[in-house]
């Protein structure tokens, strides 16, 4: 017989698996895990992966091995994430580079995953399977941790606290990394964002408490993480920022595509520079001489 699992379910999560939610509801519940913050996310496809309804659960199974590695990562570094997810996370995702890693990171790793990803076998199946499975019963519950605020006084890159963080990043494993980009304060981020592996670097700007004043420095001291600019090109909350939308025409890895769009929005006085500037490529320079030439027509 299956181990039931109770997990503390948030308000978000509640209205499509609490008991007496209709199957359509639950059904429902698979596009709306799209909207809901990555934690959420997980811990509502997990539940619907255990539906009672197998139209419910079969549609559910994909949709969780499908999860976002990001997203993962997020889960992994809540405070209190549940053995049996991650057992699941061990059978989907394992295979996916640098995650094997932030799973072992986990202290709640059950000691069946621990010792399977050790052993570095390569994950059997699916989360539909017999094995590191389980039902669940929901609970709702309103308790949802605080997040951590940043203080407001952080120190210089030249502290002492500083240079303490940057040598515990000297030492510490892909896994740690990805944990402190995704919620780290702003002196982790100015330190990783260096950092030569890519999912690394990359889960900086996922990192819910970046600013506009660090993207722009980001943009502006060159990025070589292609994902880090398409993440920036996709946030519709940081193109709305002028000097943001410049300095990514001015980046050579932005895609030409989302060069021409920005491009477009500047004012006529930076469209101009960019007509007879030689450091942009020759697709943006030509792009900024025809729209000088349609607005003096």
């Amino acid at each position: 017989m299956s181990e039931t699992v109770k997990l503390r379910i948030s308000p978000a999560v509640a209205p499509f698996v609490r008991p007496g939610v209709a199957a359509g509801e639950r059904m429902h519940g698979l596009k709306a895990a799209e909207g809901l913050d990555p934690v959420d996310r997980v811990v509502l496809l997990f539940c619907l992966t255990r539906d009672q309804d197998p139209q419910v659960r079969n549609a559910a199974i994909p949709a969780f091995n499908a999860v976002a590695d990001e997203d993962l990562f997020a889960y992994c570094a809540h405070p209190d994430p549940h053995p049996a997810i991650l057992d699941c996370f061990v059978r989907s995702h394992a295979s996916h580079p640098g995650v094997a890693q932030v799973l072992l990171d986990c202290e709640r790793l059950s000691s069946a995953a621990r010792t399977f990803l050790e052993g570095q076998h390569p994950p059997q199946g699916e989360i539909g399977s017999d094995s590191l499975t389980a039902d669940h019963d929901q609970s709702t519950d309103s308790h949802c941790p605080d997040e951590a605020e940043e203080d407001a006084d952080e120190p210089e890159p030249e502290s002492e606290e500083y240079l303490s963080k940057f040598r515990m990043a000297q030492v510490m494993g892909i896994g740690e990394k990805i944990k402190m980009a995704l919620t780290g304060d702003k002196e982790w981020r100015s330190i990783l964002i260096k950092d030569a592996n890519k999912l690394v670097s990359g889960s900086v700007v996922k990192n819910p408490r970046i600013t506009d004043g660090e993207i722009l420095t980001i943009l502006k001291v060159g990025v070589q993480n292609d994902e880090i600019i398409r993440t920036i090109c996709a946030n519709k909350e940081w193109v709305k920022n002028y000097r943001i939308r410049k300095a990514l025409v001015d980046c050579p890895k932005t895609p030409v595509a989302n060069s021409l769009r920005f491009l477009a929005s500047l004012d006529i006085k930076d469209i101009a520079g960019y007509a007879k500037s030689k450091n942009i490529s020759s697709v943006l320079s030509t792009q900024a001489k025809r729209i000088l030439l349609a607005k003096k027509r």
